[in-house]
């Protein structure tokens, strides 16, 4: 399981010309699904989400989470994350999981970010989303749980 995590002032998803997700304050999390990827993965990454100690505290330091802050969290699958670049010039996605796996694993993993109190809104999986953002900081991470 891959993501980019953004520490955003608001973000949110069109498709079609309609917002399907949005959140204010908070976390912007892009989700790939690799793979192998199950369970194990899924735990990981939303204790990792949940946890992360990346909104200021009253001195300014990266000390409070998304929960300690009130913050949201807005996921949107992002199965290229999961692209291979390292021969030639086009990308192989032959790690990503196949779409209903890993549409199962998506949902897991917003479910439990949910058991997590937090307030969870999503793009629309599989469809051509247009993410509006504005990053805070910025700040941006890389996480990477590799599965089986």
């Amino acid at each position: 399981m891959k993501a980019l995590i953004q520490r955003v002032l608001q973000a949110s998803v069109v498709v079609d010309g309609a917002v399907v997700g949005q959140i204010d304050h908070g976390l912007l999390v892009f989700l790939a699904v690799i793979r192998g990827d199950g369970p194990e993965q899924v735990d990981k990454m939303v204790g990792k989400v949940a946890g992360m100690r990346i909104f200021p505290d009253g001195e300014g330091k990266m000390n409070r989470s998304v929960r300690d802050v009130g913050g949201s969290v807005l996921v949107v699958s992002q199965f290229t994350l999961a692209a291979e670049l390292n021969k030639g010039y086009r990308p192989s996605f032959s790690q990503a999981a196949d779409p209903q796996t890993a549409r199962k694993i998506m949902e897991t993993f917003c479910e439990n970010l949910r058991h997590q109190s937090l307030n969870v809104a999503t793009g629309r999986f599989g469809a051509d989303m247009k993410v509006h953002l504005i990053n805070d900081g910025p700040v941006t991470f890389w996480l990477d749980f590799p599965g089986n």
